[in-house]
């Protein structure tokens, strides 16, 4: 059972890695105006005249569209600049999102989170792309940031699989299991999620909230494909007996 403070494991854990944008909520775009307004500000374009439409967000992590965003207005970004964007990003997101009137909480989301927090074999994390300030920003918004202690960020690694693996090893820490114990089930919404949760090893869940259908994600190789986290099916992944 759980106890304050600490887990206590009477079966082998499930750890589960949480994508965040597409899969948990949709942030109505303030994470797209936030970096456009932090590259702006680098480049001294104050009058609106950043966008970054072209650039892809889904699935990608933080470091990663700032350098693509950034060669966009054909700069070649070390990773100090990277940082100070970032760090100005992170700085306006909590502006944009309230501002965001088309922020949402995904379908089934709360309910299938409260659920996992309270089994006594189920742990909680998040393996997003987004830096691990923004993620918690978005999350706070929703009011879906008491959910989870850890997770594996953007700022961790600019490769999802990499990031993933930062966060199923807290996961591990967290539970005292070897990796060979612990399942792992991944959430996310677009292929790339689903190839970083092949390459760990690990089941992926794949929800159509995101810009993918339910048909690309299956070719992606996903374990199981649901429209909104409100499926039934998503609970199987669950189960005791569910494959890793």
């Amino acid at each position: 059972m759980k106890t304050r403070g600490c887990y206590i494991w009477a079966m082998p854990p499930i750890i589960v890695l949480f994508d965040i944008d597409g899969t948990l909520l949709r942030a109505g775009g303030a994470g797209r105006r936030s970096v456009e307004l932090a590259i702006g500000e680098v480049l001294n374009d104050l009058d609106g005249k950043v966008s970054l439409e072209s650039v892809e967000f889904a699935g990608r992590t933080d470091p990663w569209i700032v350098r693509t965003a950034l060669m966009q207005y054909g700069v070649t970004a070390d990773d100090g600049l990277i940082r100070e964007v970032l760090r100005r990003y992170v700085a306006h997101l909590p502006r944009e999102l309230e501002l965001a009137t088309a922020f949402e909480v995904l379908p089934g989301v709360p309910s299938l989170l409260a659920e996992l927090t309270a089994r006594d074999d189920v742990i909680l994390g998040l393996g997003t792309g987004n830096t691990e300030r923004a993620a918690y920003a978005k999350l706070a918004r929703g009011g879906l940031d008491s959910f989870f202690s850890f997770g594996g960020f953007g700022s961790d690694h600019t490769d999802r699989a990499e990031l993933l693996r930062a966060g199923l090893q807290r996961g591990l820490e967290r539970t005292g299991a070897q990796r060979g114990t612990a399942r792992v089930v991944v959430v996310g919404d677009t292929p790339y999620d689903v190839a970083a949760a092949r390459a760990i090893g690990a089941q992926c869940v794949a929800v159509s909230t995101g810009g993918y259908d339910g048909a690309e994600l299956e070719t992606a190789g996903a374990s199981i494909v649901v429209s909104d986290l409100n499926s039934a099916a998503v609970r199987s992944a669950f189960e005791p007996s569910s494959p890793a």
